[in-house]
């Protein structure tokens, strides 16, 4: 049977319907009357401080960890009752330390799903091929090398793609970016972002890092020590309009900067570049980049100003420190409001 009439949806509507957790022995519950819904294709991020049960929360959608009350639905399947195996095999997973098998090739470690799944040898290796580019790596060069000779980042890559070997409508990534050096996971978090506009699966992407929550996620889940929902909307919402004060704090104060870095220069009203922009000395940035990323380099640069640039790299107008400011304000005043 093809990949194609194999997995009819791409993504699956995820529910977790007032879930609890209690681990044996522990007085207080490490989730509580947990209640969301992840839309199908969408990329979901759990984050709060230690003890606030994210882990916990993802490794019960794949039954890692039983669920004391409540239920979680994929797609309107009771997760407890279908059979674990079938659950597991269905749903792709990303761990920070990647848990390739050492005594495997990439491309034995890609495939191990598809072969558990019984799927047609050609399938599997043009599959095997498909995802190891996808992921940005290259499969002559790639495809029989074993985890030991790869970096730290090229691991991931792997592991990402195996996750994703069989096509699942889910995917839940633990901290996946946590262990690799911060220039390489900036790296991998721009590449997930853009291979997720193509594959469009529906993602739980647990970490401890605000920034990350900001960036990766179409929604964010706050949770208070305990397992308790704090905050679950959108990064511009959480950020405009913190639900109470710990979220305002656990967000932080400068969230009215963080906001800027939700928007790129093309989202933004533009000055009129002067008439010799090509010829001046000012510095560029593409439409592309973030509004925040771009009063970095006007405060680095010392020069308040800044042009704009297509892909082609023709100017399309200027930004200065002061009209950054001034979305800097009405960001503020709306998060007041």
């Amino acid at each position: 049977m093809a990949r194609a009439e194999r997995g009819k949806a791409t993504a699956a509507e995820i529910v977790f319907d007032h879930v609890w957790h209690h681990y044996p022995g522990r007085a207080v519950a490490a989730i509580q009357d947990l209640s969301l819904t992840i839309p199908a294709g969408e990329i979901c991020v759990l984050i709060g401080p230690s003890g606030g049960g994210k882990t916990t929360a993802l490794k019960m959608v794949n039954r890692l960890i039983p669920i004391s009350k409540g239920d979680i639905t994929i797609d309107g399947r009771s997760v407890q009752a279908m059979d674990v195996i079938e659950l597991r095999r269905g749903i792709g997973y990303v761990i920070q330390q990647v848990g390739l098998f050492p005594h495997m090739r990439v491309e034995d470690n890609i495939a191990t799903t598809p072969r558990l799944l019984g799927w047609p040898d050609e399938e599997i290796r043009s599959r095997v091929r498909e995802l190891i580019e996808l992921v940005g790596l290259d499969p002559e060069e790639h495809a029989r090398t074993y985890p030991s000779k790869l970096s730290g980042g090229q691991r991931q890559r792997v592991g990402l793609a195996r996750a994703m070997a069989a096509d699942p409508p889910l995917m839940l990534m633990d901290e996946p970016f946590g262990a690799i050096d911060p220039i390489t996971r900036e790296r991998l978090q721009d590449d997930f972002l853009r291979l997720h506009q193509t594959i469009r699966k529906t993602v739980i992407f647990v970490t401890h890092d605000i920034d990350e929550a900001i960036k990766m996620g179409d929604r964010i889940a706050i949770l208070r020590p305990g397992g308790l929902l704090a905050h679950y909307d959108t990064p511009e919402n959480i950020l405009a309009k913190p639900a109470d004060d710990f979220v305002a704090r656990f967000v932080g104060a400068d969230r009215g900067l963080k906001r800027l870095s939700l928007r790129t220069l093309r989202e933004i009203e533009l000055l009129d570049a002067p008439r010799d922009a090509e010829r001046s000395d000012l510095p560029s940035a593409s439409e592309g980049t973030k509004v925040r990323d771009a009063l970095s380099v006007m405060l680095t640069s010392g020069n308040p100003s800044l042009l704009v640039t297509d892909d082609e790299g023709t100017v399309r107008g200027m930004v200065t420190i002061d009209l950054i400011t001034a979305l800097l304000s009405t960001a503020e005043r709306s998060a007041v409001s």
